[in-house]
């Protein structure tokens, strides 16, 4: 059964929603506008959270002090590089931190996910790919195409209550919902519950 990541997390009641309903993890995204939060509320909804619930905070080519101090201060358990971070960058960040690193591919061909496996990280996170931004798309990619590959992978891109289950049949580490449990832009908590029971039931 793999795991589930409820991302883009912005207040209070999503916390407590997912406090009842309990994913394997939680993302605070500090990148774009739609679902950003600044470090302080972050900081804040971390404090409320089930320390059942790892949070994961999502970055696009932010500055390594910048993640290792969200790190440090308890806002943050793991670190998602959703930009254009190479190996030397991730090489800084493991000599600075344990935090697991995970490293998402804008994914077009079986070959992005290939070469992805010589990334440095501990998992890897295949997301659709699109011209004009790092991910958040709410759009799915051909999940036929993914190869076997060693690494544990989160699978993201358009994942909702009516396709998670068969999200599951290829065999991801995690799977990372995010606008597919919204309701104008907003966590939804009867979409969360969903989403998790489907995917425990599988």
């Amino acid at each position: 059964m793999p795991k589930i990541k409820i991302c883009g997390l912005k207040r209070l009641e999503d916390i407590y929603a997912v406090n009842e309903y309990k994913p394997d993890y939680i993302g605070f995204v500090f990148a774009g506008k739609k679902r950003c939060i600044s470090p302080e509320l972050a900081y804040e909804l971390k404090q409320n959270l089930d320390k059942s619930i790892k949070a994961v905070g999502v970055f696009v080519n932010a500055e390594v002090e910048f993640i290792l101090k969200l790190v440090e201060s308890g806002a943050i358990d793991a670190i998602q590089l959703h930009g254009d971070e190479d190996n030397e960058y991730i090489k800084e960040l493991r000599s600075k931190t344990s935090a697991p690193i995970i490293k998402a591919v804008r994914v077009k061909s079986a070959e992005d996910i290939l070469v992805s496996e010589n990334i440095q990280c501990d998992y890897l996170l295949l997301d659709t790919y699109a011209d004009n931004a790092y991910g958040g798309t709410g759009e799915t990619f051909d999940w036929n195409i993914i190869p076997k590959i060693s690494k544990p992978f989160f699978l993201a891109g358009g994942l909702t209550s009516e396709n998670i289950a068969i999200a599951t049949k290829v065999n991801p580490y995690c799977l990372d919902i995010s606008s597919g449990v919204e309701t104008d832009g907003f966590k939804d908590k009867t979409k969360i519950e969903k989403a998790i029971k489907i995917v425990r039931s599988v």
